[in-house]
């Protein structure tokens, strides 16, 4: 048997590295098992489609590219000042339909599963994926509104780069490690912590401190989300939508977040339950310790014969 101080040292050494992991592991699994499902992707965008940052941003985007196919297909050039207010309109009206809400969720999926297929696969070429749909809706929908010139509006196979070429083989290696991290660094924390507590020659101590760390580790991943949203926003090009791009960044990192504030709140709630239970165990024995431990007081002396 390894000696006390040996034992409490493996301890101390493995209960600290399952802690330094409890934020990588969560932060990859999310990754691999969050944004790397197309369902769970397009479930966390989903409420997007109702935010008025996101629609805002939505009928601009539509509505300039409605304006400029007007603008290159048609003999008017460019589109009437008077045109451009009834287009605008109409793509905001849209985006409170249901057929935006279904198109929306469609094109999140197409888009996820073309950025899937890329990365899994070894094709170099660049992720695309076709605005016609979406076109041809927002088309429909203008004519019902009697816009002038909706009719003529061409519905044609836009494709769109989502992932550039040259990026690509850098993305898909970052890509696989996530998705050997997602699945190894949760088990080597679990399994260093188990290790650490079972090592430990106080283990109520090693219980707690394994507590404390997971919800140390929780509450700087919880900060983390909240720099990188600071820091994404305050990156964003010109003319981007700060209100959409937030929206969009709390809804991909909702479930990390709750993840984050789950293991703040459950490693607090069993340190606190390891201290009050061992509260709650002393005051017995500590008593009945220094009772045996506290020397009698000498016996009185007999009163003499000239005191009685």
């Amino acid at each position: 048997m390894p000696s006390r101080r040996l034992r409490s040292a493996l301890s101390a050494v493995l209960i600290t590295l399952s802690c330094l992991l409890v934020p990588f592991g969560a932060l990859a699994a999310w990754a691999a098992y969050g944004l790397a499902d197309t369902g769970r992707y397009v479930t966390a965008m989903a409420p997007l489609a109702a935010d008025p940052a996101v629609r805002e941003a939505v009928a601009d985007t539509v509505g300039d590219g409605l304006l400029r196919a007007v603008d290159q297909h048609l003999d008017v050039r460019p589109a009437p000042v008077s045109v451009r207010p009834f287009v605008r309109d109409a793509v905001r009206s849209f985006t409170q339909t249901r057929a935006f809400r279904l198109a929306w969720d469609t094109g999140n999926r197409v888009t996820h599963d073309a950025v899937l297929r890329a990365l899994r696969a070894r094709d170099e070429r660049a992720v695309t994926i076709d605005l016609a749909p979406v076109t041809a809706q927002v088309k429909r929908q203008l004519a019902r509104d009697h816009v002038p010139l909706a009719a003529r509006i061409p519905v044609e196979h836009t494709e769109v780069a989502v992932l550039p070429a040259d990026r690509l083989a850098a993305f898909r290696k970052g890509f696989h490690v996530l998705e050997v991290a997602g699945t190894w660094l949760p088990v080597a924390s679990v399994a260093f912590a188990a290790g650490g507590i079972a090592l430990a020659v106080r283990r109520r101590r090693a219980v707690a401190a394994t507590a404390l760390g997971t919800a140390l580790g929780g509450a700087l991943l919880v900060l983390a989300l909240r720099v990188g949203r600071a820091l994404t926003l305050a990156d964003l090009p010109a003319g981007v939508s700060h209100g959409a791009a937030g929206a969009v960044y709390d809804a991909l990192t909702g479930s990390l977040r709750t993840a984050a504030w789950l293991l703040l709140g459950l490693g607090l709630a069993v340190a606190l339950t390891v201290w009050l239970t061992r509260r709650l165990r002393l005051p017995r024995p500590a008593r009945a310790r220094r009772a045996s431990s506290t020397p009698a007081p000498p016996p009185a002396p007999a009163p003499t014969r000239a005191q009685a």
